[in-house]
C-alpha cells in the first residue's frame, strides 16, 4: 500500500506545517483491540447540498447551513430585491456570488457582483440585495476582520443603483448576534434616498475580490481572530498528501469540479454545491484527475451543522481508494 505524507498545520498559518510519514491502510483503519480506553462511536462526516444553479421559486428566507453563537453560515437566492434594508449590529457579513448577478446596495455605495466574486459589509452597514437568478452564501463573522486578498473593485455613490429604481420608504430590519432567526431587535421604514446618498458624505466603500481562477494553490481572502475564509484551485490529486488541524476545523464548499474527499471518518464525493464540515484535527485528503475548487472556512471554535444532510461519507478499503486514484 502507499505511504502518504500527513501536513500537521495550525491556525492562522503562520509557520509551515510538520510533514510526517504515514501507511494509508492504517491511517484510515479502526482501532486495534486493547485493554485501553475504548474508542467513542466516531459519526461519519456529511455532505449538505443546495442547488448551486437558480431554481425559480417565490422570495425565500436564507437557509441556515453551519451555526453557533458567533458564527452563521447561510445559503441565499432570489430574482428581484430583497424586501428589506438589513443591518448587522455585531458581525461582518461575507458573501460569495454561486451564480447570477446582484447589486448590493448600502449607505457605503452599491456594485454589481459576478459569480465567483466576494464583498464583504461592514458591522453596521445597512444593505439591500438586487438578484437576477441570484445564488450566494453569507458569512456573518465576529470582527475585525482583515482583507487579505487584492481588491478588484469598489462600490460607488450611484442613484439609481440599478436601472428602474424608484426611491421610497422602504424597511430597515436592525439585527444582532448572528444575524440568525429571532436576532431582529427593530423594524422600522427608512428614506431610501436618503440612505443611498449617504455614500456621497464618505469615502469608505465596500471592495469586492475575485481570486484567480488559475492559481493553483489555497488564496486566503478573509482573517479575523478566530476565522479565516479562502479558496483552493487544484488541477488535480492524488490524495497522497493528507491534512490535520491540530487546533481548527474547517467547512468547505465545492464551488466547480468535482473530487473525492478521504478522510479519517469516511470517503464522500463532492459536487458544485456540497458544504462539508471536517471535524477539528481529523486528517483529510482530497482525489480528482481534473480540475477543483473549494471554499473554505477554517475555524478555531465549532461551528455546528443546523441544515439536513444530503449524504454520510462511507469507509473504503485501500484498495477502493487506490482505484479512485487510477480513474480518468
Amino acid at each position: 500500500m502507499p505511504e502518504v505524507h500527513e501536513y500537521l498545520d495550525a491556525f492562522p498559518f503562520d509557520a509551515p506545517p510538520r510533514k510526517l510519514r504515514r501507511r494509508e491502510e492504517l491511517l484510515l483503519a479502526e482501532p486495534l483491540p486493547g485493554r485501553g480506553r475504548p474508542p467513542r462511536d466516531y459519526p461519519p462526516i456529511e455532505a449538505v447540498h443546495f442547488p448551486p444553479d437558480y431554481v425559480d421559486q417565490p422570495f425565500v428566507p436564507p437557509r441556515g447551513v453551519y451555526e453557533s453563537a458567533a458564527v452563521r453560515i447561510e445559503w441565499q437566492t432570489m430574482n428581484a430585491r430583497q424586501p428589506f434594508y438589513h443591518r448587522n449590529c455585531g458581525v461582518d457579513e461575507i458573501s460569495f456570488q454561486v451564480c447570477g448577478e446582484r447589486t448590493i446596495m448600502t449607505e457605503l455605495g452599491s456594485v454589481d457582483v459576478a459569480p465567483g466574486e466576494f464583498a464583504l459589509l461592514p458591522d453596521g452597514v445597512a444593505h439591500d440585495n438586487y438578484g437576477r437568478r441570484d445564488v450566494h452564501l453569507l458569512f456573518y463573522v465576529p470582527g475585525p476582520v482583515e482583507r487579505l486578498g487584492p481588491v478588484d473593485r469598489r462600490s460607488e455613490a450611484r442613484i439609481p443603483p440599478f436601472p428602474g429604481w424608484a426611491p421610497a420608504p422602504i424597511n430597515e430590519l436592525v439585527t444582532e448576534g448572528v444575524a440568525g432567526p429571532g436576532q431582529d431587535v427593530a423594524l422600522a421604514p427608512v428614506d431610501e434616498q436618503l440612505l443611498l446618498a449617504h455614500a456621497d458624505e464618505t469615502e469608505d466603500r465596500l471592495e469586492v475580490l475575485r481570486p484567480d481562477g488559475d492559481a493553483a494553490a489555497t488564496v486566503w481572502l478573509y482573517r479575523s481572530p478566530e476565522i479565516m475564509i479562502g479558496q483552493t484551485t487544484a488541477d488535480a490529486s492524488t490524495g497522497h498528501a493528507y491534512r490535520r488541524l491540530r487546533n481548527a476545523e474547517e467547512i468547505q464548499y465545492q464551488v466547480s469540479g468535482t473530487r473525492t474527499l478521504v478522510t479519517q471518518r469516511g470517503v464522500l464525493h463532492l459536487e458544485p454545491g456540497d458544504f462539508v464540515r471536517i471535524p477539528r484535527a481529523v486528517a483529510f485528503a482530497s482525489i480528482h484527475a481534473a480540475p477543483s475548487t473549494h471554499l473554505s472556512l477554517v475555524s478555531a471554535r465549532p461551528i455546528p451543522q443546523v441544515a439536513k444532510a444530503a449524504r454520510q461519507a462511507a469507509r473504503l478499503t485501500p484498495e477502493d481508494i487506490d482505484a479512485l486514484r487510477r480513474q480518468p
